[in-house]
């Protein structure tokens, strides 16, 4: 092996070594450089996506979550005993999530009817469920903005690939060659890598939304059956107790 040869092949090893020893995120900056302008619009999706995924989760999995088979046991226990005061207490020492706050118009309104009871209920739930789905349909928006954001730098980026073949002086011809193709496709691989998570958090999100909103419209009937036999029960023992006078 002659001299030229010893010396390309440990200028290939040296370059090698520098590529292996650059860290994650000198790459991301480097690419990041290389993306040009169209980095800016995919950055902004995933900032605003990041928040929102951040929320949403904060208070779908901590805030609004409530054991609530727990929550009605204890429920209809006071109920049961007939004891009103001790059952609005009982719901009003939770914490406060969409389904106590629905539970507690119900138990308000106990004392006027039932159909009272049921009206407050939905009222209620109304006001509680575009809290539960509130911002998470923005994350679908988002996610596919990141994606038309990465196709637009890319085709920008071909638009300078083809000037660059059409125009420039042919000793500049390469590196401008380069440099697009390297906005183009470093556009096209960020925007996939900010709009999938985005979109995959979405499905989660939508997900735990919709167990949430199907919990509470069952404790909704759950707790209006257990008003609904309390009274009837009560009406019984009534009637029991005149005919016996009687």
């Amino acid at each position: 092996m002659n001299l030229a040869s010893l010396s390309y092949v440990s200028l290939l090893a040296a370059e090698t070594a520098g590529k292996q020893s650059e860290s994650f995120f000198d790459n991301i900056a480097r690419r990041w450089t290389a993306g040009d302008w169209g980095m800016y619009p995919i950055a902004i999706c995933a900032v605003v996506a990041l928040a929102i995924i951040l929320e949403r989760v904060l208070y779908l999995f901590f805030r609004a979550s409530i054991n609530k088979e727990a929550l009605l046991r204890g429920l209809k226990k006071h109920i049961y005993s007939g004891d009103l005061d001790k059952a609005i207490n009982y719901i009003a020492g939770q914490r406060s999530t969409p389904l106590t706050n629905v539970i507690k118009a119900g138990l308000m309104n106990v004392p006027k009817g039932e159909e009272e009871v049921q009206a407050a209920l939905d009222e209620a739930s109304l006001r509680e469920t575009p809290q539960l789905e509130a911002r998470t349909g923005y994350l679908a928006m988002l996610g596919n903005a990141a994606m038309l954001a990465g196709l637009l730098g890319t085709v920008s980026g071909l638009i300078r690939c083809f000037e660059a073949v059409a125009t420039v002086n042919p000793a500049d011809k390469a590196n401008l060659l380069a440099a697009s193709i390297s906005e183009a496709m470093n556009c096209t691989a960020f925007g996939l890598m900010t709009a999938v998570p985005i979109l995959l958090a979405h499905a989660f999100l939508q997900t735990k939304t919709s167990e949430l909103i199907a919990g509470l419209e069952m404790a909704f009937v759950k707790f209006l059956n257990v008003v609904t036999e309390r009274q009837v029960s009560h009406g019984r023992r009534a009637f029991a107790q005149v005919a016996a006078q009687e």
